[in-house]
């Protein structure tokens, strides 16, 4: 019988270490703020709080991660480029929903003028984002809010304007990209990649290197087209592929003149 308790002993003393050594591992999370372009000269975002839920349960589990908060121009932030929002060690383990935090100081730059952007009273409690990931031990998980600002902006017959966020959300392990190089390069145009059911995601060129980079297209087969300035025409290019963790490179792009 004693033999029996110790060795019962014994086994939760390893039983319990190990999950010791399962509490000490750790991970970490970003969480980094991108942008679709839109024909305003500055949108401007009052962000707060990034919060993540390690639970199933929606009322339970939330944590308030280390947050960059401050008043954020979305159009800095398109073309590849993005910035970083939040970040923080975690235990290892299932991470299932993300919430982002507005305040009401959120505007918008339309011909010289600024214009505050009205903030439905919902949005108080977040906006509310589905990830379901694992975080693994000693990985760094990127994870990106794309503000479409185009789509989020409505503007209101008596001249002013609200927000109604049109967000997605991607990372790495789940997405392709495609790239390419416009030229001339001082010729600003748009590229979109269309999928079979018609989704869109666009940007515009740098009008400086002439590059574009699309990033977080889920893996398929896409249409992309580059509507350029009104002296250059339109090119489409169809079955260009994407494959997850890749980029899709098309190379130099070079636009033909319109025939006059």
């Amino acid at each position: 019988m004693k033999l029996i308790t110790g060795l019962l002993l014994c086994f939760l003393f390893v039983f319990v270490g190990c999950n010791d050594d399962d509490d000490d591992k750790m991970s970490s999370i970003e969480v980094r703020l991108t942008d679709s372009p839109a024909e305003y000269e500055k949108v401007l975002i009052d962000v707060e709080e990034v919060r993540i839920n390690a639970s199933s349960d929606d009322e339970g589990g939330w944590q308030t991660l280390s947050t960059e908060d401050g008043i954020y121009d979305l159009l800095e932030f398109t073309n590849g480029n993005d910035t970083l929002l939040a970040g923080e060690d975690l235990p290892v383990g299932q991470i299932s929903q993300m919430r982002l935090i507005l305040g009401d100081d959120n505007s918008l730059v339309k011909e010289g003028s600024t214009y505050p952007l009205e903030t439905p009273s919902a949005q108080q409690s977040g906006l509310k984002f589905n990830i379901n990931a694992e975080l693994v031990e000693g990985v760094n998980y990127k994870i990106w809010i794309d503000f479409d600002a185009g789509r989020s902006i409505v503007e209101k017959g008596n001249g002013t304007y609200s927000l109604k966020p049109v967000i997605r959300t991607f990372t790495e392990a789940t997405s392709g990209s495609i790239k390419g190089i416009i030229n001339p390069v001082n010729v600003r145009s748009y590229i979109a990649a269309i999928s079979a059911a018609n989704d869109t995601i666009g940007t515009f060129n740098d009008t400086i290197s002439g590059e574009f980079l699309l990033r977080g297209i889920e893996a398929g087969n896409y249409e992309v087209e580059i509507e350029p300035g009104s002296d250059y025409e339109e090119q489409e290019f169809e079955g260009v592929s994407v494959i997850l963790g890749e980029v899709t490179d098309l190379g130099t792009i070079t636009l033909m003149m319109q025939p006059q």
